[in-house]
């Protein structure tokens, strides 16, 4: 199994390529040969102030640009992107595990946010405000809010950089960007591109490092606006407690853990097919994935022999472009395959039983973080595999008898994202869309785009990704009263 050497990228800064202050670098691990494919610059506390004084230029210049001249440079870095499609997928395929086809996803989310968030902008009305007394006029005006923070997870490199890039940008923000030290490698690639087009500098900045190097610094400065992330709940937290040295802007799509609820009067295929891809893309790697199944009793072994079945299929390896019928990769690493044997173990334990996988491959590399994608079946509420966020190729089943029970079993969690459930009946449909506890609903089908938002309630976020609601982290209001 051959990777690429993809050499070492330095630290995007004040619109330059930068080496870090203390020269430490990082390596970037393939998880499917468990061998470094690149280094890249490691940020300490020095590069960290360097970039926020930077961001805070870059804000005094970019945010009074017209939108059409901010139009105009996210449309040129677009089109930068698009001509290093390959490379960019390739890297991702080796930092991240996913497959050549998969990667294709970062790609769009990038391109798609850089081209959609100007035209949302454009389209974003003036609020006027009826006066009672009929002795002013009022409007409501939006403001680009100031310095942006991004910190991002490692399961989509590019999908995650594109949701924060293309709103920020739009507003009139500048931002920096961390990339998560497991996949930062495609994020320093863009960091190569912004330099090769001479984006404006300053406008954005894009470093990795430790959390006490670089985001406890940066949270914790006055000088971001704006906090914005993808990552866990946990996180989160932490963010929003170092966050308050200055009241600061914040927008977080945190942990999931979501329901998919099949009843015994749903489209048999669609749910399995659905169930297949919402568990084991990416290696179950997706905060959206499938983390519980709930199936009606009167189809549950019917559908379990089924899923068992499809899963048994699936091909796993290392997805390069040369390898298209790869369906899942490995793990991201050695932390989580371990995560996902404890996940296994804690329900074996406790009465479930694994149907299908739970062991290493035998066949690909044992330097490598391979699991096989695993199905467990008869979980409970006690089980980990109910109460945690899986993130990885693990498939835990249970059956239901009653809406009632089903209802309450889905709930029965802290998060509170993404949320699937496959029936024909309509007053039952109007009655889980009432009272599922998630930010997202999605009824015989799974449709995800640019325009459409994207968050959770309870310990699942704050605010959204994509659509022009994600637009509202990155503006501020302005109320403009005028005597008449």
């Amino acid at each position: 199994m051959k990777t690429q050497n993809f050499g070492y990228k330095k630290l995007y800064v004040d619109g330059l390529l930068l080496d870090a202050y203390s020269g430490e670098k990082l390596d970037v691990i393939c998880p499917a040969t468990g061998k470094s494919i690149a280094q890249v610059a490691k940020a300490g506390k020095q590069d960290t102030q360097k970039a926020l004084i930077a961001a805070q230029k870059g804000f005094a210049y970019w945010s009074k640009l017209s939108l059409a001249e901010r139009t105009q440079w996210m449309q040129k870095l677009r089109t930068a992107i698009l001509e290093k499609e390959q490379e960019l997928r390739t890297a991702m395929v080796h930092e991240m595990g996913k497959t050549y086809a998969g990667a294709y996803e970062d790609i769009e989310a990038l391109v798609n946010a850089l081209e959609w968030y100007p035209n949302a902008m454009k389209n974003l009305r003036e609020e006027q405000i009826l006066d009672y007394e009929n002795t002013h006029t009022h409007k409501m005006i939006s403001k680009p809010a100031g310095v942006a923070v991004a910190y991002l997870a490692w399961n989509f490199p590019l999908l995650n950089v594109g949701f924060k890039l293309g709103p920020a940008l739009a507003a009139g923000c500048s931002i920096i960007i961390k990339p998560s030290s497991v996949s930062p490698l495609s994020a320093y690639m863009i960091g190569e591109i912004l330099a090769n087009i001479n984006f404006p500098a300053g406008v954005v900045n894009i470093l990795a490092g430790s959390s006490s190097e670089v985001a406890t610094p940066m949270t914790t400065s006055t000088i971001p606006a704006v906090i914005t992330m993808i990552g866990s709940t946990a996180t989160g937290k932490k963010i929003i407690a170092d966050s308050t040295t200055s009241i600061k802007k914040l927008g977080m799509e945190l942990g999931g853990n979501a329901p998919f609820i099949v009843f015994d009067d749903a489209d048999f295929d669609k749910a399995l097919d659905l169930a297949i891809g919402l568990k084991f893309g990416n290696s179950g790697q997706i905060c959206v994935a499938a983390n519980r199944m709930f199936i009606h009793k009167n189809i549950y072994d019917k559908f379990l022999k089924a899923y068992i079945q499809r899963v048994s299929e699936i091909k796993i390896g290392f997805g390069t472009k040369e390898n298209p019928d790869v369906f899942m990769g490995p793990v991201a690493s050695l932390a989580d395959r371990n995560r996902m044997f404890d996940l296994i173990e804690d329900a074996i334990s406790k009465g479930a039983k694994l149907e299908y996988g739970g062991k290493i491959p035998t066949h690909l590399p044992k330097e490598g973080y391979w699991i096989e994608p695993s199905v467990v079946s008869g979980i409970t509420v006690d089980m980990d595999l109910f109460k945690k966020e899986t993130f990885g190729p693990v498939a835990g089943i249970l059956s239901f008898d009653s809406d009632d029970e089903v209802l309450a079993l889905a709930n029965n969690t802290e998060y509170g994202l993404a949320s699937y459930i496959f029936t024909n009946n309509h007053k039952r449909i109007e009655r889980f869309t009432e009272e599922l506890e998630f930010g997202e609903i999605q009824i015989n089908g799974v449709k995800y785009a640019i325009y459409l938002p994207h968050g959770g309630i309870k310990e699942s976020g704050i605010g959204h990704d994509c659509s022009h609601l994600a637009l509202e982290d990155y503006l501020v209001k302005k109320r403009i009263s005028t005597a008449i």
